[in-house]
Parts: structure tokens; sequence; C-alpha cells
């Protein structure tokens, strides 16, 4: 941002110093009032934001810019290559490169920073031990429905980063009572993520992203947070779906900066807690071994249901009856009719058309009885008739 921009920014009481990072860039940032003044551009509450990044100043903003790299890594926006023309080739090939690498994770408005975990307290007002995250990200439409991230320069002792699990564990267990009266995990009460399937019901992920600025090692410091937080993350074996099941744990997956910069959230350089091998993200904070064993619960069921369909149809077959007249078996339409008969009739045992057949023959024999009745009562009448004038002649 131009020095100018800062200036009227902390003139009208939006910005503050900040500080200077160790490249001895200067910082600022956002007040209370900035902060909903920033909030106001794409339409968001000013508790999505996040809050203020404490101590900025003190340690030299280094950890908040941690965190905003952090962000843009898991972004990973697209350069436009029309605004780099007639650039150098250099900067032309890093540009097409980062074009054509693979989508990041969310947009802005999927970040929040500084988002307050309260164990006790409201929402605005936590209580003194709440948890504080660095970054939520709320992504569902690229597979990141809720994910919650600490950003650690390897400044502080391995214990510090692994008490932070225990103010999360318990805030992911705080239950409250949501707008409809029902009681919920406080968590769910803001953010909407799924709530699991069969024994699955793991907390929401924590990634850890490690930044070697300070003395200590990232690949000590993450064996050491996992060797401190097993409690939190450890599943048990569930050896009748081949599978780990982390019910009521943390999925807990750590990275460093530098290798989420060179490669993304697609690339292999997540490791989850408890797994050998590095994964792209969206692996490490999921459980794939799961989602197979449900899949396969799933096709199973769909399996069985077919089969007992299949078993329900035969048996219906079965007893469907059969025309005494013809022998085809009797439409559903038909057997319905007969079946809803509130009376026995003698065709209920021929099937339609044999029934129209029926009363059709039965209409033709009304008939042709009806005329040869006509007929004979006709042959009555003129013998009577001869008869009588026979008897008028003799007379």
């Amino acid at each position: 941002m131009p020095p100018g921009r800062a200036n009227d920014l902390r003139r009208h009481g939006l910005a503050v110093d900040g500080g200077r990072t160790r490249g001895n860039e200067e910082v600022r940032i956002l007040t209370p009032a900035g902060l909903a003044a920033a909030a106001a551009g794409p339409e968001r509450e000013i508790e999505e934001m996040g809050g203020i990044p404490r101590g900025a100043g003190r340690s030299g903003a280094s950890h908040p810019m941690t965190v905003n790299e952090t962000v843009i890594a898991l972004i990973r926006p697209k350069p436009d290559l029309d605004l780099v023309a007639g650039e150098p080739e250099e900067a032309v090939a890093v540009a097409r490169t980062a074009a054509r690498a693979p989508d990041g994770i969310g947009t802005l408005t999927s970040y929040a920073t500084e988002v307050a975990l309260p164990v006790k307290g409201t929402w605005k007002n936590p209580a003194i031990g709440s948890a504080r995250a660095d970054i939520v990200v709320t992504a569902p439409g690229d597979g990141v429905p809720l994910l919650f991230i600490e950003a650690d320069n390897c400044t502080e002792e391995a214990a510090l980063v692994a008490a932070k699990f225990d103010k999360y564990a318990r805030f992911f267990q705080r239950k409250e009572k949501d707008t409809d009266d029902s009681v919920k995990l406080m968590w769910r009460t803001r953010w909407s993520a799924p709530s699991g399937e069969g024994y699955e019901r793991a907390h929401p992920p924590v990634l850890l992203v490690f930044h070697h600025v300070g003395r200590r090692s990232a690949k000590k410091q993450m064996e050491a947070v996992a060797a401190l937080t097993r409690h939190h993350w450890k599943g048990h074996w569930d050896s009748e779906d081949g599978c780990h099941s982390y019910d009521g744990r943390i999925p807990i997956v750590a990275t460093t900066l530098d290798q989420l910069r060179e490669h993304g959230p697609a690339g292999p350089v997540f490791w989850r807690f408890g797994r050998k091998e590095l994964q792209p993200l969206l692996d490490a904070i999921g459980n794939p071994r799961l989602d197979a064993a449900l899949t396969r619960r799933r096709q199973a069921a769909r399996e069985e249901q077919q089969r007992r369909d299949e078993q329900q149809a035969a048996a219906r077959e079965a007893e469907r009856p059969v025309c005494a007249r013809c022998g085809t078996r009797f439409t559903d339409e038909r057997w319905q009719l007969t079946r809803r008969s509130s009376w026995r009739s003698e065709t209920d045992n021929l099937c339609g058309p044999c029934e129209s057949g029926h009363f059709a023959q039965l209409e033709v024999e009304r008939v042709a009885r009806r005329a040869a009745e006509e007929a004979a009562a006709g042959a009555a009448a003129e013998a009577e008739a001869k008869k009588n004038r026979r008897r008028f002649r003799r007379q």
C-alpha cells in the first residue's frame, strides 16, 4: 500500500503502526474501526473477519507476516498474463508457471484471522484461557468446509504449541443452545461442516504451518508437537472396516511454509500426525480408508437391498393369478381390481381381455336368446291366428 494511503488510514483511526518486519518493511494494523470498514467491502460480518493480531509490533510483525504468507500460499492467486506482457522473460516465465499451477483453496473471503475460540464466555468476549486460531478457512466448494490453522515461526517451545490443543479440545467439546433452542457443539452454531458418518465424529482439523524463522528446527518441532499431542489425535484401529477411527479426536496436520509455497495445498507435503507418508491437504485432513470402507458398506447395502427386492418380486410373481381361460398372468391393474373387490365374481379368475370376451359372449347369447324367444312368440301367435281363421270358416 502506498505510504500516503497508509497515513490516511492512520489519521482516520482505521490503522495503527505495527512495527517493522525483519526486512525493514513497515506494518500497519487495522483498528476495530478499520476492521469494520474492511468488512463492509465484501459485505461480511465483522466477526467473520477475525480479530486484531496481538503483539505484532513487539515481535517485529514476523508472526502476522507468516500468517499472511500462509493465506497467500493456500489461495495461490493466478497472475494475469496480460499484465506481464513486455516484462523480462524471467518474470513472464514465472507468471506462466504460476498460472498453470494447481488451484488453491477458496478466495480471500474464505479466510478469517485471529478468531477467538472461547472455552468460556462469548464469541465477542472469550474468557481467559480460550484458544485463538491464527486462521480459519471455510471453503466447502474446494473440499474444505472448515479448517483451523496455526502458524509457528519455530520460536516457541514445542510444549507451548502443544498446549494450544488442550484449549482447542475444550472449545470443540463445548456445547451451547442454538437459536432453535437445540443444544449443539458451540462451533457448529457458527460454522457448517459435515457431521460425520457412522462412528466417525472427528473434530474439525487443525493445520500447523511451521516457518523456520526461529532457532528451532521445523522438523523437530513437528515431531515434538506430535508426541506431546498424541492423546488428542491418536485413533484406534477398526479391524472390521480396515481403517482407523478418530471418534472424538482432532485431526492434526503439519507442513512448512516453504513447502506450502512451492507445492500448494495439492502437493504431497502434509504430514497427518500418526501417518507415515506425506499427502495432499485434502487427503491429510480426511480419512481415505474410512471413505473406502463406507463406500464398500453402502455398496453392500445397495446389493442387499437389491437382493431383497428381487426376492420380494419373485414371491409376488409366484402369487400372481393365472387366467383360467387363456393361461396368461394377471396384470397389476387386473390383480388389484380383483383383490379390491368387496364381493366375489364368477369372472375373478379371468384376465381383463378374457373377462371382456366373456361378457361379450354373454351379450351375444342374450341377444340370440331374446331373438329366439321373439321368433317363437311370433310363430305361436301366427299358429293361433291360423287356428282362429279355420274355426271361423267352419262356423
